[in-house]
């Protein structure tokens, strides 16, 4: 498995996904703050925004993590799946998060 960079633009849903070492984010009520300590940048979130990031890091991936933010925002898993990957290739693109696939592409 490698990391996958932002030049990859097709994020499968079942990638692996980790918040790097250098990023740290903290959940408040109206916001999600992200921080890339090798930047020095910080980044803001919606609450929603913040939920998804929070599952998809524990649960690994868009594809395990969708199931759980579908039910709990009683939204259409299909519709959850599109937001989070697009999520995530906007945090791909800022080094927020690490992508790995399994099939090493």
């Amino acid at each position: 498995m490698r990391p996958e960079t932002a030049s990859d633009r097709v994020l499968s849903p079942e990638a692996r996904i980790a918040v790097p070492a250098h990023v740290v984010y903290r959940s408040f009520p109206t916001e999600t703050v992200v921080l890339n300590l090798e930047t020095g940048k910080y980044h803001g979130l919606n609450p929603t925004a913040g939920r998804m990031i929070e599952a998809v890091e524990r649960a690994g991936s868009v594809r395990a993590a969708a199931p759980q933010i579908a039910e709990e925002f009683e939204q259409p898993q299909a519709a959850v799946e599109r937001d989070m990957h697009d999520l995530c290739q906007m945090l791909l693109e800022r080094r927020l998060i690490e992508i790995e696939r399994r099939n090493g592409r």
